[in-house]
């Protein structure tokens, strides 16, 4: 019986974990217009996903400009050096162009397709040059598939995302842009 007891506990236990490895990592973008939810996929992108829970968990990413927008293509966000409002380095004009003081992450590139809701990580000309930035698309976009990282994708909220205010030009630089008023995150 001492036997039976002590295997049904293992059990238990491995279900457990095995629960936990499996569990849903949300990242909560609470914008102007409603909160927007992302399952994050760190079976796809371990790297990635935890430098984004790491910057979200220490609130970096609160108050952050979404300081490029691209209508039928994208809404990129994500500079914590110079697009926090109210932050010290906060610069309208240079956001976009910062990162975190975390350290750039190796590609995750995976065969996971850019489609509509589907984030990806932003990078410089270089693979290997992700940091803070992200992007949430608002369309298909397979000429990015294979050549960014997908971290997630939104499960609601995207009519709040569609909302967002676009930018004008060739790169979509927005002025007075909207923000990231909270985020955070949560395992299910």
């Amino acid at each position: 019986m001492k036997l039976l007891h002590s295997a049904f506990a293992g059990l238990v236990a491995f279900a457990s974990m095995a629960g936990a490895a499996y569990a849903d990592d949300l990242l909560t973008i609470q914008l102007k217009d409603g909160p927007v939810v992302i399952k994050l996929a760190p079976e796809v992108a371990p790297k990635h996903v935890a430098q984004i829970e790491a910057l979200a968990s220490k609130g970096e990413y609160d108050n952050v400009v979404f300081h490029r927008v691209i209508d039928g293509f994208m809404a990129q966000t994500g500079d914590v050096e110079f697009g926090k409002q109210g932050g010290a380095k906060f610069n309208p004009k240079r956001a976009g162009m910062g990162g975190s003081e975390m350290p750039d992450i190796p590609a995750e590139f995976s065969k996971v397709p850019f489609k509509r809701g589907t984030v990806g990580m932003a990078r410089s000309q270089s693979p290997n040059s992700a940091n803070s930035q992200f992007f949430i698309m608002f369309d298909e976009g397979a000429f990015l598939n294979g050549q960014y990282t997908v971290v997630g994708q939104v499960q609601s909220g995207m009519e709040f995302v569609d909302k967002i205010k676009r930018g004008e030009g060739g790169n979509g630089e927005v002025s007075n842009p909207d923000k990231m008023i909270k985020v955070t995150v949560t395992k299910k």
